[in-house]
């Protein structure tokens, strides 16, 4: 199996350097391009079409999110991570809507750096904790109030482990219906899938400590 192949946006040449001397110790990565800026990135992407871009935000917040909505017309196969040293809860969710696939904050141990190239290398999203938390709270305060009435009923049925015929029988209205509620539900939220809002539903609808989800 070949290596995953892995481009940087990085400002410091200094950084850059540490990070190929990692690299060049793993079967499993390749560095095979770098650029000090989003401009220059997109600039040489499309020849390399790497499998991971890496990106710092030394260069603002606007450009990072420029590059990422770019990559998706100049390399679509790329999955990009986020190289951050801190960024607001808004910040995370915009990345991960415009397509970044992984957000490693740069103090991070080595270890934990390859644990996220892993994951995003299989295609799956990685976020740490700390930031799965930031952007579970800012889902939590921006969808809770654009729910409707009967969606948030929708939301603590699905908590309940029920399923969409035993919805639409507890609320009188069809199972398509269910459905639709539930297109709407996951579009307002962000979230990918029925398991997905039995986790975070509680946290959504701001209900973690309330009985009623837990005792039924």
């Amino acid at each position: 199996m070949s290596a995953h192949r892995i481009f940087i946006c990085e400002a410091q040449p200094v950084v850059i350097e540490g990070f190929a001397r990692i690299l060049a110790d793993s079967p499993d990565f390749e560095l095979v391009g770098t650029a000090a800026s989003p401009v220059e990135s997109i600039a040489r992407i499309p020849a390399l079409q790497p499998d991971i871009v890496m990106i710092d935000q030394a260069s603002g917040i606007r450009s990072v999110f420029s590059l990422l909505s770019e990559l998706k017309i100049a390399s679509p196969n790329s999955r990009s991570i986020l190289w951050i040293v801190e960024l607001a809860e808004i910040e995370c969710f915009r990345a991960l809507q415009l397509g970044a696939r992984g957000i490693l904050r740069r103090s991070l141990p080595v270890a934990t750096m390859f644990d996220c190239l892993n994951t995003v290398a299989k295609g799956n999203l990685w976020l740490e904790n700390s930031i799965s938390d930031q952007v579970v709270g800012f889902l939590s305060r921006k969808s809770s109030n654009r729910l409707t009435p009967r969606e948030r009923e929708i939301v603590r049925a699905v908590c309940r482990g029920m399923k969409n015929k035993e919805v639409a029988d507890l609320l009188h209205i069809t199972a398509g219906t269910v459905k639709v509620h539930l297109m709407h539900i996951f579009e307002k939220t962000g979230v990918k899938d029925r398991f997905e809002l039995a986790l975070q539903g509680p946290k959504l609808l701001g209900l973690e400590h309330e009985e009623s989800i837990s005792a039924s």
